[in-house]
């Protein structure tokens, strides 16, 4: 069929396809288009709602302290001592301190460097609104939001809650609208953070086009232990000073630009459960001294707790057939009485590439990292974060987001799992699914040492500390 054919066959079809439409009533066309027109505004309203509901993380930051604030080991003994110690508590504290997993660069507030044991509420402020400033500033900064855009904010520190609150301070300092919507969240522990992430998805639910601004951090000034009750000491040797703000939106112009996307958020409780409840407690010693008690029921508690909460996390992130092997194996030991058969453990890195384990201490990553069967590689950022910046309280899971950025781990469709640890006894998680490629950045918080890292976390005074202590090694 030559060109001239086929558009004279073109032309007939379009002849046949005009008879059609004209032998249709005009009232059935009228109709038609109606129905479609209906049907495209409702795909459109669709899309529109679908992207509006979704929950995304458009930057974040983390607090990095002034240099002369660092604490390594050495000054620890010497902050440790100005309290006058029992010489086995000092002992113990050493001990504990030389096998945390702490580095030689964490930061401690200001009040530590004082010549006297310093716990006064100016040196507590002092020492949150470093943390806010620093923090807040390279967030406006980086994200190029002001903060009279912003529409929600949540402040949680977990043991120091002045009047007027924190969040009316940075309100005031900042010069934020007078029709903000603010709450301070206190005595929620570790596990806060994440806390915070599920408060602001339900605000968001109601509230649409807006910001919120999620701000952690930990006062160190206001808890700072100078007793002898060892289980009352653990916290000196752990808590550093850290922060981190995030800035969370449900605008649908913030998806092309946010760094991820919120998929799911699971918090569970333990606090019917006293011995779980007790193994965190802000409690005055025999000497009416004032502090937080790590009791040793902790570890357990955090086991529990996680169990729980992967029960209800597991079915929204798992393949079906690991869901299905899991059934299986649990209905094989429990129904059939299969003693010898071990509980199957699912794989979660099926469902996650990265993950965040709250780097409260070297026995709970560990911990953690062995019941989920994770690699090295995988509990890195938690190990390292725990090394350079300690225990951060609710905001050392974005240290390890931070650490992976740094690191160039973090590729778009990637799933990051958040598991947060804290009293009560509480476990709250967090699944995020990164959106783009995060770039190289000045602000954050490991640029100038993530060369130097991953790094043999072993204490380099170890075996001086030892000997001069007589520290005796438990065998294996």
């Amino acid at each position: 069929m030559d060109l001239y054919e086929s558009f004279i066959s073109l032309g007939q079809i379009m002849e046949g396809a005009s008879s059609l439409l004209s032998s249709i009533p005009t009232s059935a066309l009228e109709l038609g288009v109606a129905v479609m027109s209906v049907l495209a505004v409702g795909i459109v309203w669709h899309i529109q709602r679908q992207r509006s509901s979704c929950v995304y993380l458009v930057a974040f930051s983390c607090y990095k302290p002034p240099e002369d604030r660092k604490m390594n080991t050495e000054i620890s003994e010497y902050v440790i001592c100005k309290s006058d110690p029992m010489p086995e508590s000092l002992k113990f504290v050493v001990n504990v301190h030389i096998k945390s997993g702490l580095g030689q660069e964490t930061y401690a507030p200001n009040s530590f460097f004082q010549g006297d044991i310093v716990s006064s509420m100016d040196e507590g402020w002092l020492e949150m609104q470093e943390a806010f400033v620093s923090t807040l500033d390279r967030l406006f900064t980086d994200s190029g939001i002001r903060p009279c855009d912003v529409d929600i904010l949540i402040i949680n520190v977990c043991c120091f809650a002045p009047a007027p609150s924190l969040s009316a301070w940075i309100v005031n300092h900042y010069g934020m609208r007078e029709d903000i919507k603010s709450f301070n969240i206190s005595g929620m522990g570790c596990s806060a953070g994440i806390i915070g992430v599920d408060m602001v998805k339900d605000l968001l639910k109601v509230h649409k086009n807006c910001y919120a601004l999620l701000v952690s951090s930990e006062n160190l000034t206001m808890n700072r232990y100078v007793g002898n009750d060892k289980p009352m000491m653990m916290s000196n040797c752990l808590f550093r000073v850290g922060g981190s703000a995030l800035l969370i939106s449900n605008k649908p112009s913030d998806a092309g630009r946010a760094k991820m996307k919120l998929l799911h958020s699971v918090r569970t409780h333990l606090a019917q459960n006293d011995e779980a409840y007790n193994s965190i407690v802000q409690r005055e010693d025999d000497e009416n001294i004032m502090g937080v008690s790590l009791s040793t029921y902790l570890i357990e508690a955090a086991g529990i707790a996680l169990k729980n909460n992967i029960t209800t996390l597991a079915p929204k992130v798992l393949p079906f057939s690991e869901q299905l092997y899991f059934v299986y194996n649990m209905l094989c030991i429990k129904l059939l009485k299969m003693k010898d058969l071990k509980p199957y453990v699912p794989n979660f890195k099926l469902a996650f590439e990265h993950f965040c384990i709250h780097p409260g201490g070297r026995a709970v990553i560990n911990g953690i990292g062995k019941s989920l069967r994770l690699t090295d590689y995988d509990t890195e950022p938690a190990h390292m974060t725990l090394h350079r910046f300690g225990n951060t309280s609710s905001s050392g899971l974005w240290y390890e987001v931070a650490y992976m950025e740094a690191k160039g781990r973090m590729k778009k469709g990637d799933r990051l799992w958040q598991i947060a640890l804290g009293s009560g006894f509480k476990c709250n998680t967090a699944v995020w699914e990164v959106l783009r490629e995060p770039k190289p950045s000045d602000y954050n918080v490991w640029s100038d040492c993530i060369n130097a890292y991953p790094c043999n976390t072993r204490n380099p005074f170890e075996q001086e500390y030892k000997q001069r202590f007589q520290i005796v090694s438990k065998p294996k």
